[in-house]
């Protein structure tokens, strides 16, 4: 029996530049974090008293005999990849909900790597994981996904990751002064917006518009360097850090016509006039979490002006994607 459990993530700078369509041409680089916020995966061999071979239980609860069978795309191709022969019993369970711009489905698809990894006694590295990752969503269920979420989930911890050339993915941890990230943890806000949409959709048409947003995601991605140098500044920058990521939001809004709308935005505005120095809404767009930098002092006022929104306090995670239990038992 496995248990595995990995990080969501929020994404502060550069999201859009990890798609290969554009890091293979130009290089791309985020500015992110992994949050105290888990995809969970429960991973064993399937006794061979049933009249199925796998057992798959999410949102949905499928059990079938073969492979192709699975609906779940996922799942279906990570036990291609692993090569797994035995019939296997999987059970997912998570702290927020999926398509909501926090990086679910790539989470979920490192996680249950890690555990069928596990089962078969052998322990990848982030790297692997991150990597092996990237090629079943892009090549073989060729979602239109880019690499950054995989890659977090994955390391966790707050960290500056460039993407393209031959390493393909490099990561570099942000190593910030303990007071000043619990400083910007404190200015963080995160609400669900209570919408949801499939994060491929908005990223196909993005990546269709990458040739002639070039100049846009060219200073989208030069926003990654300036905001490390805010963060890692002795002095109080916090004010700094917000107007940029509105800065951001403002670039991002315009990459897509499905990224934003009108609902999304009065969310936004309702924020920045109840003292949110900027934010942005996370993921590929569409719906799922706003989230904003607001001073301490002010954030009450932001409570106040969305008592309809849930809002979903965090911390920031430092492990990535880890096995929390493994048991190993005798198998059929």
């Amino acid at each position: 029996m496995i248990i595995s459990r990995t990080p969501f993530r929020i994404s502060f700078f550069g999201g859009g530049t990890d798609y290969p369509a554009w890091y293979q041409e130009h290089g791309g680089m985020v500015l992110s974090t992994s949050i105290n916020k888990f995809c969970y995966l429960t991973c064993r061999y399937l006794p061979p008293f049933f009249d199925y071979r796998y057992r798959i239980r999410y949102y949905h609860r499928e059990e079938t005999q073969t492979l192709d069978e699975i609906k779940h795309p996922s799942v279906r191709e990570c036990l291609r990849f692993m090569g797994m022969d035995q019939g296997v019993d999987i059970v997912h369970h998570a702290d927020l909900p999926a398509r909501s711009g926090l990086g679910s489905s790539s989470t979920f698809t490192v996680c249950l790597l890690h555990a069928l990894y596990a089962l078969k006694h052998q322990m990848p590295t982030k790297r692997e994981l991150a990597l092996h990752a990237m090629h079943i969503e892009q090549e073989q269920i060729q979602e239109s996904v880019g690499s950054q979420d995989q890659t977090i989930a994955a390391f966790g911890g707050f960290n500056h990751i460039e993407f393209g050339g031959v390493p393909e993915i490099t990561v570099q941890p942000v190593i910030m002064a303990p007071q000043k990230l619990e400083q910007l943890e404190k200015h963080l806000m995160l609400f669900f917006t209570g919408f949801a949409r499939t994060a491929s959709e908005v990223a196909e048409e993005q990546i269709k518009n990458i040739p002639r947003k070039t100049q846009d995601l060219k200073i989208m991605m030069n926003m990654v360097p300036e905001a490390l140098n805010l963060l890692l500044s002795p002095h109080n920058t916090m004010e700094e850090f917000g107007k940029l990521l509105h800065e951001q939001w403002q670039l991002k809004r315009g990459m897509s016509s499905l990224i934003t709308n009108s609902t999304l935005d009065d969310i936004y505005e309702t924020g920045m006039k109840a003292g949110a120095w900027g934010g942005k809404l996370l993921g590929a767009g569409g719906g799922g979490f706003m989230l904003f930098l607001v001073e301490p002092e002010r954030q009450v006022q932001v409570l106040e002006a969305f008592q309809d929104l849930l809002h979903v306090p965090f911390r920031f995670d430092h492990l990535g994607s880890q096995i929390i239990y493994y048991s190993h038992e005798d198998h059929f």
